[in-house]
Protein backbone atom coordinates (compact mmCIF):
# COMPACT_ATOMS: atom_id res chain seq x y z
CA UNK A 1 0.00 0.00 0.00
CA UNK A 2 1.49 3.31 -1.12
CA UNK A 3 0.95 6.12 1.40
CA UNK A 4 1.50 9.81 0.66
CA UNK A 5 1.80 11.98 3.75
CA UNK A 6 1.13 15.61 2.88
CA UNK A 7 3.71 17.53 4.88
CA UNK A 8 6.30 16.39 7.39
CA UNK A 9 5.53 18.80 10.19
CA UNK A 10 4.48 17.79 13.67
CA UNK A 11 1.47 15.58 12.93
CA UNK A 12 2.42 14.34 9.46
CA UNK A 13 6.00 13.80 10.56
CA UNK A 14 4.94 11.81 13.60
CA UNK A 15 2.35 9.46 12.12
CA UNK A 16 4.15 9.16 8.76
CA UNK A 17 7.41 8.56 10.60
CA UNK A 18 5.95 5.79 12.72
CA UNK A 19 4.56 4.08 9.61
CA UNK A 20 7.90 4.44 7.85
CA UNK A 21 9.69 3.08 10.93
CA UNK A 22 7.45 0.01 10.68
CA UNK A 23 8.58 -0.60 7.11
CA UNK A 24 5.55 0.79 5.29
CA UNK A 25 5.72 2.42 1.84
CA UNK A 26 5.55 6.07 2.90
CA UNK A 27 6.46 9.18 0.91
CA UNK A 28 6.33 12.71 2.30
CA UNK A 29 5.07 15.49 0.05
CA UNK A 30 7.08 18.51 1.20
CA UNK A 31 8.27 21.95 0.17
CA UNK A 32 11.90 22.45 -0.88
CA UNK A 33 13.06 23.77 2.52
CA UNK A 34 11.64 20.80 4.42
CA UNK A 35 13.02 18.40 1.80
CA UNK A 36 16.50 19.83 2.38
CA UNK A 37 16.14 19.51 6.16
CA UNK A 38 15.08 15.88 5.93
CA UNK A 39 17.87 15.05 3.47
CA UNK A 40 20.43 16.63 5.77
CA UNK A 41 19.30 15.61 9.25
CA UNK A 42 16.68 12.92 8.68
CA UNK A 43 13.26 12.79 10.30
CA UNK A 44 13.88 12.87 14.04
CA UNK A 45 11.12 11.92 16.48
CA UNK A 46 11.56 12.56 20.21
CA UNK A 47 8.82 10.74 22.08
CA UNK A 48 7.84 9.07 25.36
CA UNK A 49 6.95 6.15 23.09
CA UNK A 50 10.51 5.88 21.75
CA UNK A 51 12.97 8.14 19.95
CA UNK A 52 14.07 7.48 16.40
CA UNK A 53 15.85 9.26 13.54
CA UNK A 54 14.90 8.08 10.07
CA UNK A 55 17.73 8.84 7.66
CA UNK A 56 16.79 10.12 4.21
CA UNK A 57 13.04 9.54 4.43
CA UNK A 58 11.43 9.34 0.98
CA UNK A 59 10.24 12.80 -0.09
CA UNK A 60 8.75 14.33 -3.20
CA UNK A 61 7.88 17.88 -4.20
CA UNK A 62 4.68 18.95 -5.90
CA UNK A 63 6.24 19.65 -9.28
CA UNK A 64 7.50 16.06 -9.48
CA UNK A 65 4.32 14.33 -8.30
CA UNK A 66 2.88 12.30 -11.17
CA UNK A 67 2.05 8.88 -9.67
CA UNK A 68 -1.12 7.71 -7.93
CA UNK A 69 -1.14 6.67 -4.27
CA UNK A 70 -3.46 4.32 -2.39
CA UNK A 71 -3.79 6.49 0.73
CA UNK A 72 -3.23 10.21 1.24
CA UNK A 73 -2.80 11.29 4.86
CA UNK A 74 -3.64 14.98 5.02
CA UNK A 75 -2.60 16.90 8.12
CA UNK A 76 -2.31 20.52 7.02
CA UNK A 77 -3.91 23.50 8.76
CA UNK A 78 -7.26 24.64 7.40
CA UNK A 79 -5.84 27.89 6.01
CA UNK A 80 -3.36 25.84 3.94
CA UNK A 81 -5.98 23.44 2.55
CA UNK A 82 -6.36 24.99 -0.90
CA UNK A 83 -2.60 25.00 -1.50
CA UNK A 84 -2.34 21.45 -0.16
CA UNK A 85 -5.06 20.24 -2.54
CA UNK A 86 -3.22 21.75 -5.52
CA UNK A 87 -0.03 20.01 -4.45
CA UNK A 88 -1.39 16.48 -3.95
CA UNK A 89 -4.18 16.43 -6.56
CA UNK A 90 -2.01 14.59 -9.17
CA UNK A 91 -1.61 11.71 -6.70
CA UNK A 92 -5.37 11.06 -6.47
CA UNK A 93 -6.61 8.21 -8.64
CA UNK A 94 -9.90 6.29 -8.89
CA UNK A 95 -8.98 4.03 -5.95
CA UNK A 96 -7.27 6.60 -3.73
CA UNK A 97 -8.52 7.08 -0.16
CA UNK A 98 -7.95 10.49 1.42
CA UNK A 99 -7.76 10.62 5.23
CA UNK A 100 -7.96 14.24 6.41
CA UNK A 101 -6.86 15.00 9.98
CA UNK A 102 -8.03 18.63 10.00
CA UNK A 103 -10.21 20.10 12.72
CA UNK A 104 -13.91 20.79 12.24
CA UNK A 105 -15.97 19.79 9.19
CA UNK A 106 -15.58 22.45 6.49
CA UNK A 107 -12.69 20.61 4.85
CA UNK A 108 -14.93 17.63 4.05
CA UNK A 109 -17.08 19.80 1.78
CA UNK A 110 -13.99 21.21 0.05
CA UNK A 111 -12.46 17.77 -0.51
CA UNK A 112 -15.78 16.26 -1.63
CA UNK A 113 -16.22 18.94 -4.29
CA UNK A 114 -12.71 18.44 -5.61
CA UNK A 115 -12.30 14.67 -5.48
CA UNK A 116 -15.77 13.20 -4.87
CA UNK A 117 -17.09 12.01 -1.49
CA UNK A 118 -16.30 8.39 -2.34
CA UNK A 119 -12.58 9.16 -2.02
CA UNK A 120 -12.80 11.07 1.27
CA UNK A 121 -12.87 9.17 4.55
CA UNK A 122 -13.53 10.66 7.94
CA UNK A 123 -10.43 11.11 10.06
CA UNK A 124 -9.09 12.63 13.25
CA UNK A 125 -6.11 12.40 15.55
CA UNK A 126 -5.38 13.15 19.18
CA UNK A 127 -1.75 13.87 19.99
CA UNK A 128 0.33 16.62 21.60
CA UNK A 129 3.22 17.13 19.24
CA UNK A 130 5.30 20.02 17.94
CA UNK A 131 8.39 20.89 15.90
CA UNK A 132 11.25 22.24 18.01
CA UNK A 133 13.95 24.72 16.97
CA UNK A 134 16.00 21.84 15.57
CA UNK A 135 13.04 20.87 13.38
CA UNK A 136 12.63 17.63 15.30
CA UNK A 137 9.17 16.16 15.89
CA UNK A 138 8.62 16.26 19.65
CA UNK A 139 5.75 14.35 21.24
CA UNK A 140 4.87 16.04 24.52
CA UNK A 141 2.79 13.29 26.18
CA UNK A 142 2.37 9.54 25.55
CA UNK A 143 -1.21 10.03 24.29
CA UNK A 144 -1.61 9.17 20.60
CA UNK A 145 -4.52 8.10 18.44
CA UNK A 146 -5.44 8.23 14.78
CA UNK A 147 -9.03 7.35 13.85
CA UNK A 148 -10.47 6.88 10.37
CA UNK A 149 -13.46 5.28 8.72
CA UNK A 150 -16.27 5.45 6.21
CA UNK A 151 -18.48 8.42 6.94
CA UNK A 152 -21.62 6.25 6.71
CA UNK A 153 -20.28 3.87 9.36
CA UNK A 154 -19.59 0.87 7.13
CA UNK A 155 -16.54 -1.25 7.91
CA UNK A 156 -15.51 -1.45 4.26
CA UNK A 157 -12.78 -3.58 2.73
CA UNK A 158 -10.62 -0.51 2.12
CA UNK A 159 -10.89 0.60 5.73
CA UNK A 160 -9.95 -2.91 6.89
CA UNK A 161 -6.94 -2.90 4.56
CA UNK A 162 -5.80 0.53 5.76
CA UNK A 163 -6.31 -0.54 9.38
CA UNK A 164 -4.09 -3.58 8.91
CA UNK A 165 -1.26 -1.45 7.51
CA UNK A 166 -1.62 1.42 9.98
CA UNK A 167 -1.73 -0.92 12.98
CA UNK A 168 1.89 -1.87 12.27
CA UNK A 169 2.93 1.71 12.97
CA UNK A 170 2.28 1.37 16.71
CA UNK A 171 0.86 4.90 16.79
CA UNK A 172 -2.65 4.32 18.10
CA UNK A 173 -4.23 4.06 14.65
CA UNK A 174 -7.61 2.30 14.54
CA UNK A 175 -10.70 2.20 12.32
CA UNK A 176 -13.99 3.60 13.54
CA UNK A 177 -17.58 2.71 12.69
CA UNK A 178 -18.71 6.08 14.09
CA UNK A 179 -16.03 8.39 12.77
CA UNK A 180 -18.40 11.32 12.21
CA UNK A 181 -19.49 11.21 15.85
CA UNK A 182 -15.82 11.03 16.83
CA UNK A 183 -15.02 14.06 14.67
CA UNK A 184 -17.90 16.09 16.09
CA UNK A 185 -16.95 15.26 19.65
CA UNK A 186 -13.36 16.31 19.03
CA UNK A 187 -14.62 19.53 17.44
CA UNK A 188 -16.82 20.30 20.45
CA UNK A 189 -13.91 19.80 22.84
CA UNK A 190 -11.40 21.69 20.70
CA UNK A 191 -13.72 24.62 20.00
CA UNK A 192 -14.69 24.93 23.67
CA UNK A 193 -11.06 24.91 24.79
CA UNK A 194 -9.83 27.17 21.97
CA UNK A 195 -12.61 29.73 22.28
CA UNK A 196 -12.22 29.92 26.06
CA UNK A 197 -8.44 30.06 26.36
CA UNK A 198 -8.00 32.41 23.39
CA UNK A 199 -10.66 34.81 24.62
CA UNK A 200 -9.31 34.84 28.17
CA UNK A 201 -5.68 34.60 27.03
CA UNK A 202 -4.80 32.11 29.75
CA UNK A 203 -5.07 28.51 30.92
CA UNK A 204 -8.08 26.52 32.09
CA UNK A 205 -6.78 26.62 35.66
CA UNK A 206 -6.48 30.40 35.69
CA UNK A 207 -9.97 30.82 34.25
CA UNK A 208 -11.41 28.50 36.91
CA UNK A 209 -9.64 30.42 39.65
CA UNK A 210 -11.62 33.63 39.07
CA UNK A 211 -15.22 34.56 39.74
CA UNK A 212 -17.46 33.25 36.97
CA UNK A 213 -14.70 31.19 35.38
CA UNK A 214 -16.33 27.79 35.82
CA UNK A 215 -19.67 29.02 34.48
CA UNK A 216 -17.89 30.61 31.54
CA UNK A 217 -16.06 27.39 30.60
CA UNK A 218 -19.10 25.16 30.97
CA UNK A 219 -21.23 27.71 29.13
CA UNK A 220 -18.82 27.55 26.20
CA UNK A 221 -19.06 23.75 26.24
CA UNK A 222 -22.87 23.94 26.34
CA UNK A 223 -22.97 26.24 23.29
CA UNK A 224 -20.70 23.99 21.23
CA UNK A 225 -22.60 20.88 22.33
CA UNK A 226 -25.93 22.44 21.35
CA UNK A 227 -24.70 22.97 17.79
CA UNK A 228 -23.47 19.35 17.55
CA UNK A 229 -26.83 18.13 18.87
CA UNK A 230 -28.69 20.16 16.26
CA UNK A 231 -26.53 18.53 13.57
CA UNK A 232 -27.46 15.05 14.85
CA UNK A 233 -24.24 14.31 16.76
CA UNK A 234 -25.12 15.00 20.38
CA UNK A 235 -22.06 14.65 22.62
CA UNK A 236 -22.64 12.42 25.59
CA UNK A 237 -21.52 9.51 27.70
CA UNK A 238 -17.83 9.07 28.55
CA UNK A 239 -16.75 11.78 26.09
CA UNK A 240 -18.88 14.48 27.66
CA UNK A 241 -17.91 13.54 31.20
CA UNK A 242 -14.22 13.46 30.25
CA UNK A 243 -14.41 16.83 28.50
CA UNK A 244 -16.31 18.39 31.38
CA UNK A 245 -13.66 17.04 33.73
CA UNK A 246 -10.84 18.55 31.66
CA UNK A 247 -12.55 21.94 31.59
CA UNK A 248 -13.13 21.94 35.34
CA UNK A 249 -9.73 20.64 36.51
CA UNK A 250 -8.54 23.20 39.04
CA UNK A 251 -4.97 24.34 38.52
CA UNK A 252 -4.85 22.87 35.00
CA UNK A 253 -2.16 24.43 32.79
CA UNK A 254 -4.04 23.34 29.66
CA UNK A 255 -4.47 25.76 26.78
CA UNK A 256 -5.50 25.19 23.18
CA UNK A 257 -2.89 25.06 20.44
CA UNK A 258 -4.79 27.95 18.86
CA UNK A 259 -4.01 30.07 21.93
CA UNK A 260 -0.35 29.15 21.65
CA UNK A 261 -0.47 30.18 17.99
CA UNK A 262 -1.96 33.55 18.98
CA UNK A 263 0.83 34.08 21.51
CA UNK A 264 3.40 33.27 18.83
CA UNK A 265 1.79 35.60 16.28
CA UNK A 266 0.93 32.73 13.93
CA UNK A 267 -2.12 32.17 11.69
CA UNK A 268 -5.15 30.59 13.37
CA UNK A 269 -8.12 28.51 12.24
CA UNK A 270 -10.75 30.98 13.44
CA UNK A 271 -13.18 30.39 10.59
CA UNK A 272 -12.78 26.63 10.44
CA UNK A 273 -12.99 25.88 14.19
CA UNK A 274 -15.20 28.68 15.55
CA UNK A 275 -16.79 30.51 12.63
CA UNK A 276 -18.33 27.40 11.10
CA UNK A 277 -19.92 26.45 14.43
CA UNK A 278 -21.51 29.90 14.56
CA UNK A 279 -22.82 29.53 11.00
CA UNK A 280 -24.40 26.21 11.92
CA UNK A 281 -25.83 27.72 15.09
CA UNK A 282 -27.42 30.50 13.04
CA UNK A 283 -28.98 27.94 10.69
CA UNK A 284 -30.45 26.10 13.68
CA UNK A 285 -31.43 29.35 15.46
CA UNK A 286 -29.27 28.49 18.48
CA UNK A 287 -27.90 31.43 20.50
CA UNK A 288 -24.12 31.24 20.97
CA UNK A 289 -23.05 34.57 22.50
CA UNK A 290 -19.82 33.29 24.05
CA UNK A 291 -18.69 31.75 20.77
CA UNK A 292 -19.52 34.99 18.95
CA UNK A 293 -17.37 37.02 21.32
CA UNK A 294 -14.47 34.57 20.98
CA UNK A 295 -14.79 34.66 17.19
CA UNK A 296 -14.77 38.47 17.09
CA UNK A 297 -11.67 38.40 19.28
CA UNK A 298 -9.90 35.98 16.92
CA UNK A 299 -10.90 37.90 13.78
CA UNK A 300 -9.58 41.10 15.37
CA UNK A 301 -6.32 39.27 16.03
CA UNK A 302 -6.20 38.18 12.38
CA UNK A 303 -6.84 41.77 11.26
CA UNK A 304 -4.07 43.08 13.49
CA UNK A 305 -1.70 40.37 12.29
CA UNK A 306 -2.41 41.16 8.63
CA UNK A 307 -1.70 44.86 9.12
Amino acid sequence: MRILVVGAGAIGGYFGGRLLQAGQDVTFLVRPKRAAELASSGLAIKSPNGDITLKNPPTIQADALNEKFDVILLSCKAFDLDDAIKSFAPAVGPATSIIPLLNGMLHLDVLDRKFGPERVLGGLCAIAVTLNEKREVVQLTPMQSLGFGERDGRMSDRVKAIAEVFARGNCGAAPSEHVMQDMWEKWVFLASLAAATCLMRTSVGNILAVTGGRDFLLGMLDECSAVATAEGFAPGGPFFQRTRGILTAEGSPMTASMFRDVKAGLPVEADHVIGDLIARADAAKIPVPKLRTAYTHLKAYEKQRAS
